[in-house]
């Protein structure tokens, strides 16, 4: 079986001098629409994914907060990279759906968490929807934006 390259390559430098950011620009080059938010990976974890963004002028609205659309970057970019290093070796996803909820309006830096429930129940063979969690907070720890993202994951081709 292929080892997920996020896994890989996250694992490599996650506790190397700036491993961290070269792994979050590395991302960020692969998936070039992330680069519009300067995303920061936190940690990957099995279910469990933390990112960053910081407010700048880039990411604002007409209003001077931080854009709806970059919240769901934001958002997106965990669910994937979380989902991508918590899966089996046997399957692979593609995002099929994304429930966003603006609660707030966000400023200042934001943090996303994407949680994944019930991947251990993955059978080999199997397809199914697997939704990822994200809570976007801001400094205050208050909830801005909630995301339900919905995966599909199958069982990758034989090769």
């Amino acid at each position: 079986m292929t080892t997920s390259p996020i896994k890989t390559t996250y694992e490599a430098l996650r506790s190397r001098p700036l491993g961290r950011r070269i792994f979050s620009t590395i991302v960020s080059l692969k998936a070039p629409y992330f680069r519009t938010i300067r995303p920061a990976i936190i940690s990957l974890e099995p279910g469990r994914g933390v990112a960053r963004m910081r407010d700048r002028w880039g990411v604002h609205n007409h209003i001077g907060t931080v854009h709806a659309i970059a919240c769901c970057n934001l958002a997106e970019l965990v669910a994937g990279t979380t989902i991508d290093y918590s899966l089996p070796e046997s399957h692979r996803w593609i995002p099929k759906g994304m429930n966003v909820a603006y609660l707030k309006k966000a400023r200042g830096t934001l943090t996303a968490v994407g949680t994944i429930d019930g991947l251990d129940t993955l059978q080999v063979g199997e397809a199914r929807d697997v939704i990822v969690a994200v809570d976007v907070t801001d400094r205050a720890g208050v909830v801005v934006v909630h995301a339900d993202i919905t995966m599909w994951v199958t069982p990758r081709r034989a090769s």
